[in-house]
């Protein structure tokens, strides 16, 4: 419980960034007053996890999924003892591996912390930061409720902003029924039809759980993926391989990374070792050698080669991958490579105009709804209600990749005078222009345990670092 003169961390934003930045907060003895702003009921879901939509999974072996860093199984521990998955017989694929519906994942982690808010250790403030402010030596939240919460150090781990919406679609079918902008809203696709003809822009993990979605509601219609280059999320491995290769503390060109990725798939080949440990290694030692490289490469690396890493670094969860594959089978979903090149409203649907990415003329078909999955608009973050004020004050400022909000190996925000800000600090994906890898869970919780050791050693002459923290309350 924090008392008169404890220093005020306010955290904005409770997915799984934000709680797990909470939770190792409030394992130190340290006196220190921790809120949390979000506007779900529970801390820990946030958008990845909230949704209660069962064709949604982790996609990820659960194995891979842990609140705390040096527990890998920590969550497959809790699964057993909780019996979350007892009326999930779909859950274990067919390489023996968990990959449970995302839910789940939610309310392990909200489990972890509801014992830290009923005790006092962290408050948990139901609403949503409307605009951030420096106020006298610190930080002023203003709440879209209208209520104010003044703050010593503020955490920004807010989740990821809405898929921008290409131009050719918006301006001609924007505000249209036939039209949904954004799929992880909740009940979004509930207007679509079980015989529509659906057109989904964007063909990553979203679109896959949109198809898994639909089909899961019995929607049998034709469905059209279309995305510039038409690349599907990869399946994971048949076998478990640990991560393979050495790409740790190295200087790379975007060029010479890829040559030796490839050249290390080629090499694990040679010993029955499926390429997928040598992204895992890739991601594993990214922030190794992702700042050795120069901003150049790095910008090179993202415009020309990010589409092909996405694809393999973001695998598809087999449930997922097994509807996708059925339902080409079957003929009632195709990807097409290519780009939007017009739409307009019709009283019976969309007329949607695209031009194949290689041979062909301009294609017209009228589609019963579109679907956005184009992915998270990192690229305009500053835009967002709650961080215009910093943006345009100058206290945060784009990172150079426009991944997220720049900031220093720390976690600082770095403002737009390039100086880093002592009391703010940006979590969780956000940040990973800075540290080339902050997408995967595993590497998310590390980084949100670095920013509370950082805290720690900040708000204590002492510093204090938190190793395997006793639980309060652990299932």
């Amino acid at each position: 419980m924090a008392g008169a003169g404890a220093q005020k961390i306010v955290i904005v934003g409770g997915g799984f960034s934000g709680a797990a930045v909470a939770y190792h907060l409030a394992q130190s003895k340290q006196l220190l007053d921790v809120t949390v702003i979000e506007p779900r009921a529970s801390l820990g879901a946030g958008l990845a996890y909230d949704t209660r939509d069962p064709a949604h999974r982790i996609n990820v072996p659960s194995s891979k999924m842990s609140l705390l860093p040096d527990e890998a199984d920590h969550f497959d521990k809790w699964i057993i003892s909780s019996g979350a998955l007892a009326n999930d017989p779909d859950a274990r694929a067919k390489d023996g591996n968990l990959y449970p519906r995302r839910s789940v994942f939610g309310a392990y982690v909200d489990s972890h912390l509801a014992p830290l808010i009923e005790n006092g250790r962290i408050k948990h403030v139901v609403a949503r930061a409307a605009n951030i402010e420096h106020w006298n030596a610190g930080w002023r939240i203003h709440l879209a409720s209208g209520g104010l919460i003044d703050a010593d150090l503020v955490v920004i781990a807010t989740s990821h902003p809405a898929p921008e919406v290409p131009a050719g679609i918006m301006s001609g079918l924007g505000g249209s029924r036939h039209l949904i902008t954004d799929a992880t809203t909740p009940d979004a696709l509930n207007r679509v039809e079980t015989d529509a003809h659906v057109l989904i822009v964007g063909t990553g993990l979203t679109m896959a759980d949109v198809v898994a979605s639909l089909d899961h509601r019995g929607h049998r219609g034709l469905i059209t993926a279309i995305s510039r280059r038409g690349l599907l999320s990869r399946p994971h491995a048949a076998t478990a391989a640990e991560p393979y290769g050495s790409f740790r503390d190295r200087t790379f060109t975007a060029l010479g990374l890829l040559k030796h990725i490839r050249s290390t798939v080629a090499d694990a080949e040679k010993s029955g070792i499926p390429w997928q440990a040598v992204f895992d290694a890739v991601r594993a030692q990214a922030q190794s050698f992702w700042p050795l490289m120069h901003i150049s490469e790095q910008k090179k690396l993202v415009r020309h080669l990010r589409p092909f890493w996405d694809v393999h670094r973001f695998r598809i969860a087999p449930q997922a991958d097994e509807v996708l594959r059925r339902r080409a089978a079957a003929g009632t979903f195709k990807v097409v490579a290519g780009r939007i090149v017009d739409a307009n409203v019709r009283e019976d649907g969309a007329l949607v105009s695209y031009k194949r990415r290689t041979g062909g003329g301009i294609i017209t078909r009228k589609f019963d709804t579109v679907v956005i999955t184009t992915g998270p608009d990192h690229s305009h973050i500053l835009a967002e209600p709650q961080f215009r004020n910093l943006g345009s004050s100058g206290l945060i400022s784009q990172d150079p990749l426009h991944l997220g909000i720049a900031c220093d190996r720390s976690g600082r925000a770095i403002s737009a005078d390039g100086r880093s800000q002592p009391n703010l600090f940006i979590a969780g994906p956000l940040a990973r222009a800075t540290f080339g890898e902050l997408m995967g869970l595993p590497q998310v919780a590390e980084y949100s345990r670095q920013i509370a050791n950082e805290i720690l050693a900040r708000s204590s002459d002492q510093t204090h670092h938190i190793s395997q923290p006793q639980e309060r309350g652990a299932a």
